[in-house]
Order: structure tokens, then C-alpha cells, then sequence
């Protein structure tokens, strides 16, 4: 993809780009809203805390944020959202009165991207935003090349497999459970035995999707992991979370109605094997070999079921 294509598309995605302003101050909220508002959707928080909050249940695409702040400073916020796997990849860019060099250094150190100074220009604050989304697009549609499986449009292993360690040192950091499913499509070299490889490919798309949209948060995602499996990852999920999750796609697959005259089910139907990071822990084994596990004994025991 050219450079061209890249600023083209961004040019697009950026009339959709949410802005978070995180400050204690109403008033410089609204300023940066009057000045932002007519380009962007632009989002509001009065703490850290109501950050946090934001970004977990409406993840904006960058954010706005004030270092000087009771509670939670602005610098400790931005440390945060660093360590987080769902919030480290947004942008941070502090807008504050500092104007000392130790004091700039310790925005950069919390992983600030850049620093506005108040009173606000709106000149400045207008193109600081524009240039930072235009990067962070380019950047997404480039990840977007290297992670995203070509057939299926879903993440592809490449990408599970790198976040699987950061996946794993949140859970040790936070002691806030991670679910993994491991999906298999049953009896999948039987179809495209059957009905060939192109009715075959659009199973596996037809599938894919289905099983995305019984995902419901966006830090939710799922992989394809390798032929007809695929590997859902479900953070701040228990055991019996996934096993709703599980139900869903389970449910959701066979109201596809896809005909497989060579499943005993006569329709594609899936298998999954579920566990956890912290349960897994407990017999010495991945998540991913032990969910790879249950998968096996869904298969085992009669397929179109899910095992724990």
C-alpha cells in the first residue's frame, strides 16, 4: 500500500475519531470542546477514574489530558493506560501549564506522545490532533496488513501470538482472569471433500464472522488460528463468562444453517475447548495448550458442545 493510499484512507477514518479530554476543570473542558467538537467526537472525563471507565466501555482514538489533577495525577493516569493491553495502544497527549524541562521530561517518561500548553492556541490544538490521528491511522491500517488473516478478515495468528505473553503479564499483574476458547469447525476436510475449497473458504468466512459477533467488548478478539480453528480471547473473563460466550457461538454457528451432509449434525457446527490464565496455572500448562485440551474432549465426546 502507497503512502498516498495510507493518507487517503486516514483522511477518511478521521471525521470518525472519538477525543477523550480528561480534566478537572469543566470550564477547560468545554474550551477544547468548542474548539474540537465541530471535527470530532469529543468525549468528557473529570477524573482518572472516569477515564478508565471511558476508555473500557467507548475506547476513543486519542485523548487529551491534564497532568495536574487530585487523586490520580495525569502523569500516573498515562502510566496506567501504558500498562494496560487495551488502552496502551492510544494515543496520550498532555495538555498542561508546566513549562519547566523536568517537568516536560516527566510527561514523555509516562508515555505522552506530545504536550500542549495552556491557555490553549486553537490553532495548535487542531493540528496536534489532526497529525496525531493521521499516524495513529497509518499505523492501524499497516497493523492491519501484518495481523489480519486474508480470508476471513479476523485477526490472524501472527497477532494472537503476539499478545499472548502481554496477555499473560496482565494477568499476573492485575490477578484479573483471561479466558481463551479454542473454536474448530467440525468435520471441515469432510465439506470441502464434499462441496470443494470455495464453498469451503466461504464456510470459514460465514464462521469467522459469526463467531466476532457474539463478541461483545472491544478488547474481546478473535484469531484464526490455523485452518478451521480459531482462538477467542475474552479478558477480565471467568470460566463460567466463557461459558456464555461459548453458548452464544455454539448458538449462533448453527443458525447459520450452513448444509454438511457429512456431519452427523447435517449442518457446520463447531467444537470448543475453554480455559483461563489463572486456571491454567494450576496444572502447569498454557491456557492455550489446556483450552487445545478441552477442545480435544469436545471432540471426543460427540463435537458441537463445548468442554472445561
Amino acid at each position: 500500500m502507497s503512502i498516498d493510499r495510507l493518507n487517503e484512507e486516514a483522511e477518511v477514518d478521521l471525521a470518525h475519531s472519538k477525543i477523550l479530554v480528561v480534566d478537572d476543570q469543566a470550564i477547560n473542558i468545554q474550551t477544547i470542546y468548542n474548539i474540537l467538537a465541530a471535527d470530532y467526537t469529543v468525549l468528557a472525563a473529570t477524573s482518572a477514574q472516569d477515564a478508565l471507565e471511558v476508555c473500557k466501555k467507548n475506547p476513543p482514538d486519542l485523548i487529551l489530558l491534564d497532568v495536574s489533577m487530585p487523586g490520580m495525577t495525569g502523569l500516573e493516569l498515562c502510566h496506567e493506560l501504558k500498562q494496560r493491553a487495551d488502552t496502551k495502544s492510544i494515543p496520550v497527549i498532555f495538555v498542561t501549564t508546566y513549562n519547566e524541562q523536568h517537568e516536560e521530561d516527566e510527561c514523555w517518561r509516562s508515555g505522552g506522545i506530545d504536550f500542549i500548553t495552556k491557555p490553549v492556541n486553537p490553532m495548535t490544538i487542531k493540528n496536534r490532533v489532526r497529525a496525531h490521528l493521521t499516524l495513529k491511522y497509518q499505523r492501524d491500517l499497516l497493523l492491519k496488513m501484518v495481523y489480519v488473516d486474508g480470508l476471513t478478515s479476523v485477526f490472524n495468528r501472527r497477532y494472537f501470538d503476539t499478545h499472548l505473553e502481554k496477555l499473560h503479564n496482565e494477568v499476573k499483574r492485575s490477578n484479573r482472569d483471561t479466558a481463551i476458547l479454542m473454536v474448530d469447525i467440525d468435520y471441515f476436510k469432510l465439506y470441502n471433500d464434499h462441496y470443494g475449497h470455495v464453498a469451503g473458504d466461504d464456510a470459514l468466512i460465514r464462521v469467522a464472522l459469526t463467531i466476532q459477533m457474539a463478541l461483545s467488548r472491544p478488547a474481546d478478539f478473535v484469531s484464526r488460528y490455523g485452518g478451521e480453528e480459531f482462538v477467542v480471547v475474552l479478558p477480565d473473563t471467568d470460566i463460567e463468562g466463557a461459558l456464555v460466550v461459548a453458548e452464544k457461538i455454539l448458538h449462533n454457528v448453527a443458525s447459520l444453517k450452513i448444509t454438511h451432509a457429512q456431519s452427523p449434525y447435517n449442518r457446520i457446527s463447531v467444537s470448543i475447548g475453554i480455559s483461563t490464565f489463572l486456571r491454567s496455572e494450576n496444572n502447569s500448562r498454557s491456557a492455550t495448550e489446556d483450552a487445545d485440551l478441552q477442545l480435544y474432549a469436545a471432540k471426543e465426546s460427540g463435537r458441537n458442545k463445548a468442554c472445561y
